[in-house]
């Protein structure tokens, strides 16, 4: 009699309740966040590109006007005006917070004395509102009686029109926004300048690198991952900046200091064309996604081809 050969019972059976059992806790650990996104991040959204299409105060039933919005933006000089500054607000603020944020963080990653009372100083910003921080702005720019006009006046200097003259307006906001972000840059590259070898600087010194070329050569390579994180958020936050402007000039004088963040709300709430309101929301939505997604994609393929 022949004996037959025993099968092992085949393990795929208890597996798939167990994969199902765990896929299923993860999404109860992700249900909560994904909810409330929905509620204020995707409903709004969607609820905004639907109001772009449309023409409305407030009150009354909307009327659906299709893309007669964007064809008024494009004919609109004041919206050209506030994307022209936004662009130059962005251009000149970012590599300002990318640059400061990264010299204080070699500064304070060295051997310095009184370096957590230096941290606290630069990031003392981070942990009020960004309206306080305007408020705290004007009170430095302040045209009539500013501390900073008052110490020019004091040494003999005439006083700067910091809310009267375009130029000097602009130049105050773009201050008060590198004040503002400097701390959360210093604190990227601090966490990124931690995680670097001192080996690395050390094998640079014996090949006879000065200060300079390690820093060129060894800390801006490896805190790359930083710098790209750093550069899409601060270029978010200047297309998207708002609070700052707002408290410090209103966008003035006339529109000399209006972004699109300011513009979109002057339309949307304040003199209440709803609809061309939302319609500048959904620009500065697709601009900024445009720029993430083409800044996602140049990492990406730079960190393939290396």
């Amino acid at each position: 009699m022949t004996a037959v050969p025993l099968r092992r019972p085949s393990s795929r059976g208890g597996r798939r309740p167990a994969r199902s059992r765990d896929a299923l806790a993860g999404y109860g650990f992700l249900a909560p966040n994904l909810l409330l996104m929905a509620v204020f991040l995707f409903v709004p959204i969607a609820w905004a590109i639907q109001l772009s299409f449309q023409e409305t105060r407030g009150f009354g039933t909307p009327e659906w006007v299709g893309f007669d919005n964007y064809a008024r933006m494009a004919a609109d000089p004041v919206f050209w005006q506030s994307l022209g500054n936004t662009v130059l607000f962005t251009a000149v603020t970012v590599p300002l917070e990318l640059l400061g944020g990264l010299g204080l963080a070699v500064l304070l990653n060295s051997v310095l004395p009184a370096r957590g009372v230096f941290r606290t100083i630069i990031v003392l910003p981070l942990v009020i509102s960004g309206v306080a921080s305007g408020m705290i702005a004007v009170i430095l720019f302040y045209e009539s009686n500013g501390l900073i006009n008052k110490l020019l006046a004091a040494v003999g200097l005439s006083p700067i029109g910091w809310q009267s003259d375009g130029a000097s307006a602009m130049v105050s906001v773009m201050v008060a926004a590198v004040w503002l972000r400097i701390g959360f840059n210093m604190m990227i590259y601090v966490a990124g300048l931690q995680s670097v070898s001192p080996d690395l600087y050390e094998a640079a010194r014996i090949d006879g690198a000065t200060a300079f070329q390690q820093f060129r050569s060894v800390t801006v390579p490896l805190v790359g991952p930083s710098t790209f994180f750093l550069l899409i958020m601060n270029v978010i936050a200047s297309f998207q900046v708002f609070d700052l402007i707002f408290v410090m000039t209103g966008g003035g004088p006339g529109y000399s200091t209006s972004v699109l963040g300011t513009y979109a709300y002057r339309n949307g709430f304040q003199i209440r064309e709803q609809g061309y309101g939302a319609a500048l929301g959904v620009v500065i939505l697709v601009v900024t996604l445009v720029f993430t997604y083409v800044q996602w994609r140049t990492s990406r393929t730079r960190d393939l081809v290396e």
